[in-house]
């Protein structure tokens, strides 16, 4: 029989429809780990592969990481027969007398961030996991605990994981200094947007960390700790739940933005907070459905190696869309998913029919500079692109100008080779052929009711400005170009799988390309540029769309003058072969350009995700 590599996910089979059943996701997801527990119980080590940080500090997020998930397990009086391994662990782990000890934090390190998962679990079960330790134990645990909490986090969602770190201690009776706690909490005020939308720093970008992060350790703080701060996080959770819910498609996809798609499931872990905190932003069974239907989309995705270990990727094992901070524990942050085990089984969120929510058609969401839309089951987020120079593949995670539920996006694999980029929701110019330009950052990004506009400059002396618009299932791309130059140009659609046998459809025309798969369309069209662009039918390399492994996609590509050139673009993708003789063929309006610059300048406003930290208005 031939191997299937969904067949290695866990979460295969599982209806994933009640506690029980979150519970034995839970339990399957973990125990594939079990046989990678280092001898002493304090270190997991899962592969060879290496990230930025050392690797005793990989093998204790190894270790942390499934805490995330564990410690609500267990709070719940769930069954789970490894706690043993633990308490151990935590022993061991913080003795500098072992050899599994995990070195002592000098600056700003990572054994920063899984000690927050400690600190969780030691506030949740400290039954499980500090009781069963004798006193030099625990004094170790402590002693470690109170010397890493002295340096400096980062500035982002790091100053949660210190706040962690003193709940645990508040809670086990040690001394230490509380106005350190006072500090990062004020601090973290500082990175609150409004509307319930948060920075995760002094950054220009708003991604999936603003949920799974900065509102998931606020409501848990909420829940743990009664004071002004818990009261501002409940009040802006209720908020930001209005507009995240617009970024999950009916089958439980959440569109893929950002960095650390590797944590995968942990998208849910918002509306999983929410349960933990009891705090119903949204009707109950809508809580419950936006939570289960995420984590089913999950189960036929080959998103473990063959031992059922989660992979550093998103829909497959896939380094090349990783960052430089993913060690092979990285992914089990996904088990912030798993919150709601610490909750009753008689809590409204598991008593509650699931419900579905009510489909808003088009979401104009200022801060992140996102217009979503519903497309046939999918959810397209046109974004006006952010900021993220620091990071492996920034413009494609930030900066494209469209994001998809269902087609995800793509990186591109080699910097020199513009004839076979994929260049999916983007737009590239070359001067040389071989290497390319696309949108990194933006000098203006603004949006008007449903319009996005930005100005971005590929080349310094090379201007465009953008203009987005929704027409579900289409959308509408306006480029206006400045270049004192001739440039090559390549603009494309949505990635969709690839067969084998080259079973798939690829047409390519003047003015126009399609690509049809096994169960996808994907099309773009010139709607009537300044210049004449030819269709290509792109097949991308593999291993670069961050869905699935192998992918097709249309563009158009051409020769744009010296001086002022227009570029008018509709794009569509839809889960539907046989759009090619329907909507395919009924191209979407053409926005006037003058109006496009009417609306922006009498309606828009600056994109918070732009706008220079602690310049909001």
């Amino acid at each position: 029989m031939t191997y299937d590599p969904a067949s290695a996910n866990p979460l295969a089979g599982n209806p994933l429809e009640t506690r029980k059943d979150m519970e034995r996701a839970l339990r399957d997801l973990f125990d594939p780990l079990l046989p990678f527990f280092s001898k002493g119980n304090a270190r997991v080590r899962l592969d060879g592969a290496g990230a930025h940080f050392d690797r005793a500090a990989a093998d204790l997020e190894g270790f942390a990481r499934p805490l995330w998930g564990l410690a609500p397990l267990g709070a719940g009086n769930g069954r789970f027969e490894h706690w043993n391994r633990f308490a151990e662990g935590l022993a061991t782990g913080t003795d500098p007398e072992h050899p599994e000890y995990w070195g002592t934090v000098h600056g700003r390190d990572q054994r920063m961030v899984e000690l927050a998962a400690l600190g969780f679990a030691l506030a949740l079960v400290a039954e499980k996991i500090w009781e069963p330790l004798d006193a030099r134990a625990r004094n170790n645990v402590i002693a470690y605990f109170k010397h890493a909490r002295q340096f400096d986090y980062a500035d982002n969602n790091w100053k949660f994981f210190r706040i962690f770190v003193d709940i645990a201690l508040d809670r086990l009776g040690a001394d230490f200094d509380r106005s350190l706690t006072r500090q990062y909490l004020e601090e973290l005020e500082g990175f609150y947007i409004g509307d319930g939308w948060y920075r995760d720093g002094n950054v220009r970008r708003v991604d999936h960390y603003i949920p799974f992060a900065m509102h998931f350790y606020g409501l848990i703080y909420s829940k743990l700790v009664d004071d002004d701060y818990a009261k501002r996080y409940r009040e802006r959770a209720a908020l930001f739940a209005k507009d995240f819910r617009a970024w999950f498609a009916a089958d439980g996809a959440a569109v893929p933005f950002g960095r650390s798609l590797t944590y995968r499931f942990a998208c849910a872990g918002f509306w999983s907070a929410l349960a933990f905190a009891d705090l119903e932003a949204l009707p109950w069974g809508e809580v419950k459905h936006l939570c289960l239907q995420h984590l089913r989309w999950w189960r036929d995705k080959p998103m473990t190696n063959r031992d059922g270990i989660l992979s550093i990727g998103f829909g497959y094992p896939n380094l090349l869309m990783s960052e430089s901070y993913n060690s092979a524990g990285s992914p089990y942050w996904a088990f912030k998913a798993f919150l709601p085990l610490a909750i009753p089984a008689d809590h409204p969120f598991w008593t509650a029919k699931e419900k579905v929510p009510e489909a808003i058609a088009v979401s104009p969401q200022r801060h992140p500079g996102m217009v979503l839309m519903r497309a046939d089951g999918d959810v397209v987020a046109l974004s006006s692109g952010q900021e993220n120079l620091q990071m492996r593949f920034g413009s494609e995670k930030y900066a494209k100008f469209a994001y998809s539920a269902r087609y995800g996006f793509s990186v591109e694999a080699d910097e020199r080779n513009f004839a076979g980029g994929a260049f999916d929701s983007a737009l590239a110019f070359s001067d040389d052929g071989l290497h390319y330009r696309v949108r990194e950052t933006n000098a203006e990004a603004r949006i008007a009711g449903n319009v996005l506009y930005s100005k971005w400059s590929p080349f310094q002396d090379v201007s465009v400005e953008t203009w987005l618009v929704p027409a579900a299932p289409w959308h509408v791309r306006v480029h206006r170009i400045h270049s004192p130059r001739a440039l090559q140009t390549s603009e494309g659609g949505f990635a969709i799988a690839k067969r084998d046998f080259d079973l798939d459809t690829l047409s390519a025309e003047t003015g126009a390309a399609h690509v049809i798969g096994e169960s996808d369309f994907s099309g773009i069209a010139d709607l009537g540029s300044t210049v004449t662009r030819a269709g290509l039918a792109q097949k991308a390399l593999p291993n670069t769309n961050v869905i699935v492994a192998k992918t097709l996609l249309p563009q158009l590509r051409g020769e744009i003058p010296a001086g002022e050139t227009v570029l008018v673009t509709a794009v569509l993708a839809v889960n539907d072969p046989q759009a090619v003789s329907g909507i395919w063929m009924k191209r979407p309006v053409v926005p006037d350009i003058g109006d496009l610059e009417k609306q922006v300048k009498e309606y828009g406003v600056t994109v918070s995700a732009i706008v220079a930290p602690g310049q909001m208005p």
